[in-house]
């Protein structure tokens, strides 16, 4: 059983990941678009999707199937399952901010330029390394 949940984790982190790099670049885009306009508003269709039927779910069963795997494993007394664990929970609260920035754009209140998430695409990405590396080199 072990194994298959394993399987569901990383399909998961694959898909939670896929969002995680993707709605920062819908945020670019949408910077662009004027307010009211038609390509505004399929931007707000467009993040508000990705968000709620990919990122959403997908954050959750990384979440339930790591913890059965640590559980399972006994990971949760090794070293770098704690570096694990606290980048993958930096990692939610970025998921936090990126669903902060969906209900702002929904809203038209959006204040941030297109730089400032060109900068914020790029925190899913070192956490990722970070968290990649911590799991297959164990360095601690």
């Amino acid at each position: 059983m072990y194994e298959w949940i394993k399987a569901l984790h990383v399909i998961a982190v694959i898909a939670w990941m896929a969002g995680m790099l993707y709605l920062p670049r819908l945020f670019v885009y949408h910077c662009d678009a004027e307010i009211g306009s038609k390509q505004s508003e399929t931007f707000k269709v467009m993040e508000r999707r990705l968000f709620k039927a990919i990122i959403n779910p997908a954050m959750i069963v990384t979440w339930l199937a790591g913890l059965y795997m640590a559980w399972a494993g006994h990971w949760y007394a090794s070293g770098w399952f704690h570096g694990k664990f606290l980048l993958v929970l930096i990692l939610s609260g970025v998921h936090g901010m990126f669903s902060r920035y969906v209900k702002e754009f929904a809203a038209d209140r959006n204040t941030r330029s297109q730089k400032f998430y060109r900068y914020i695409n790029e925190l899913p990405t070192l956490l990722m390394i970070g968290i990649v590396i911590l799991v297959i080199v164990k360095p601690f």
